[in-house]
């Protein structure tokens, strides 16, 4: 009868050995992924952050603001009178206008060619067009304009003699402006600033009075 072989058992140290490497890896895993779901919960917040950060400058520094003209002082030069209650045609008849551009925004606000009209009695009788500029950011820029007055288109105003009369002259005058603020280059707008001025021409003093003008505001 043949004798039975005997049968040696696995050493455990084997089984151990591999268990404590698989509950290594497995651990490694764990952090792996730990570190990546927090690498991706920071950038997602930087993100986040950065989003506001950039709407609130852009509803607020980088909003583009109504730039402003403003009218500060006129004069009219050798508008005379005749004794007969007319006017003289053979001079050159000139308002001079100072004019301040202001500029709230965070960016240059540039402006092409504009134009400025006086109105009297609901007739154009003097125009001027201005050369193009810029205003710095949070600037103003002041400059004096000057309309040329034909004096033939106030004398074909039916109201005139009763005006001259009273003493007094109403004159308004419109003026244009087109330009843009660009900021940082992403953000463009063009902008058309249009300014409507009543005053009241005094003949006796030969001076403006009553000024008063309401802007509007194109984008």
């Amino acid at each position: 009868m043949a004798e039975h072989e005997q049968v040696k058992p696995l050493a455990p140290g084997a089984f151990q050995t591999r268990s404590d490497d698989e509950e290594a890896l497995s651990t490694q895993s764990k952090l792996k992924k730990k570190r990546y779901i927090q690498c991706c919960g920071c950038v997602t917040a930087l993100l986040l952050i950065l989003a506001v950060v950039i709407l609130v400058l852009f509803f607020t520094v980088f909003r583009i603001h109504d730039p402003k003209i403003r009218m500060n002082s006129v004069t009219i030069q050798q508008l005379e009178l005749l004794p007969n209650g007319s006017l003289r045609t053979d001079v050159n008849v000139t308002l001079l206008a100072d004019v301040s551009v202001k500029n709230p925004n965070v960016a240059t606000f540039k402006f092409n060619n504009s134009t400025t009209l006086i109105y009297y009695g609901g007739k154009v009788v003097g125009e001027a067009y201005h050369i193009q500029g810029r205003v710095k950011a949070r600037r103003t820029l002041r400059r004096n304009v000057t309309v040329a007055i034909v004096p033939d288109k106030i004398l074909a105003v039916p109201s005139l003699i009763s005006d001259i009369n009273s003493g007094a002259l109403n004159i308004s005058s419109y003026t244009n402006v087109l330009g843009r603020v660009k900021i940082l280059s992403i953000i463009k707008k063009n902008v058309v600033v249009k300014v409507n001025c009543s005053m009241t021409y005094r003949i006796s003093g030969g001076d403006f009075h009553g000024e008063g003008c309401k802007p509007e505001l194109d984008f």
